[in-house]
């Protein structure tokens, strides 16, 4: 597999949470369907935009020479890596109190992080080689 950089790899990873995304909007939604059409229709919107961002990060993985099979080789290994904690969190009942009181905590610490992270990737080098 071809070295990727910090922004390739970072690509990649987009593109195989989008991948995990549709899987898991289609489960939820099973889960929902007949008792919240709201949520339903929430889930909907979400499987459509990762959907669209799976092909635009395909297309653009496809325009780095030589790259895009590496690219999708990395995809396919953080789509399973989610898919694995998906069916993890979905398949046990005693979790949904757990995700009750853990969901917001959650969301508060990918905001912070996101935050850090555009902090930290202005300061990084996007083609420096891994």
């Amino acid at each position: 597999m071809a070295d990727l950089t910090k922004l390739e790899s970072k690509l990649a990873e987009v593109l195989g949470l989008a991948q995990a995304a549709q899987g898991a909007t289609d489960k939820v939604a099973k889960l929902v369907e007949e008792e919240d059409e709201e949520i339903a229709q929430t889930l909907r919107r979400m499987h459509e935009e990762a959907a669209e961002t799976e092909r635009r990060a395909t297309e653009v993985a496809g325009e780095i020479d030589g790259k895009k099979t590496a690219i999708l080789e990395k995809a396919r290994e953080t789509k399973g890596e989610a898919t694995e904690m998906m069916s993890t969190y979905l398949g046990v009942a005693d979790v949904r109190e757990l995700v009750d009181w853990a969901l917001p905590i959650q969301q508060r610490h990918f905001e912070q992080a996101r935050e850090c992270s555009l902090q930290l990737a202005g300061e990084e080098d996007p083609n420096e080689v891994e």
